[in-house]
């Protein structure tokens, strides 16, 4: 709460009273706005170690050594520089991402920042913090972009720069929910691209890339892929739910997710 501002400080007590704070999932009372309650704290998945040194993917502890590298990792070096995730993806997340990308309740980005922002690795010198784009007509549509509101509360913690436009959405694409990896892959080719009038940024800088879930990691490896080609030194990918499985290839409907209109991590 820090980075709050002076009138924003002042003016939370008047909000409490108000709006007396209440557990996003369980409804109980807690201490402050956008915390979660002790028992649904509980309830989250946090990633630890051991963990892939390359993508961060948690490991089974039983038959790993230090420098572990997963298997897809091995058969697919990631392009990216690292992923930092804020928690692993459960029923209590996507209730969390739901809420924050159709409910409407913005405030959750703090929460979400928080918890990315537990999760990133040492970061020296000046970073820049984007977003995963959203297209035009979406942002029309939802009113925001969800990933922006995270990104923009990490440039806070972290105060590093926050760069909403670096990267665009060139053309709709449709819902990625129950895609394989090489489906959506194509679906995503040229639909990401660099902003032509922010490429001047990106050349030779390090860039924090934030989006709310990482399923199959088509998105994210779209968008790096376009940063590394304006010539970013450094891409690490900030999520703040991550769906893993046993071979790297995330099954929505074991993490929980029940498939309906625009209910996709990577929508």
């Amino acid at each position: 709460m820090r980075y709050l501002t002076p009138l924003r400080q002042a003016l939370m007590p008047v909000v409490d009273i108000i709006y007396p704070p209440r557990c996003p999932l369980c409804g109980d009372a807690v201490a402050q706005q956008n915390g979660l309650c002790a028992a649904c704290w509980g309830t989250l998945e946090l990633p630890g170690q051991p963990c892939c040194q390359l993508c961060q993917v948690p490991l089974d502890h039983t038959a790993v050594t230090d420098g572990a590298i997963c298997a897809p990792c091995i058969l697919q070096p990631p392009i990216h520089d690292g992923i930092a995730a804020g928690t692993l993806y459960n029923q209590q997340t996507r209730q969390l991402v739901l809420d924050l990308k159709y409910g409407g309740r913005i405030g959750l980005a703090a929460m979400m920042a928080r918890l990315i922002a537990a999760r990133l690795p040492p970061m020296e010198g000046e970073w820049l913090v984007a977003p995963v784009p959203l297209h035009r007509w979406r942002l029309w549509r939802r009113g925001y972009n969800q990933a922006a509101l995270i990104a923009t509360e990490i440039a806070r913690l972290r105060k590093f720069r926050y760069e909403p436009v670096l990267l665009q959405r060139t053309r709709r694409t449709p819902s990625l929910g129950g895609m394989g990896r090489e489906q959506r892959r194509k679906t995503l080719a040229g639909a990401i691209a660099v902003t032509s009038s922010q490429a001047a940024k990106i050349d030779d800088r390090n860039i924090l890339l934030i989006d709310d879930v990482l399923t199959s990691g088509a998105t994210s490896n779209a968008c790096v892929t376009m940063l590394k080609k304006a010539g970013a030194r450094r891409v690490i990918v900030g999520c703040f739910a991550r769906v893993v499985t046993q071979d790297g290839l995330p099954t929505l409907q074991q993490a929980g997710w029940q498939f309906a209109p625009r209910e996709t991590p990577e929508a």
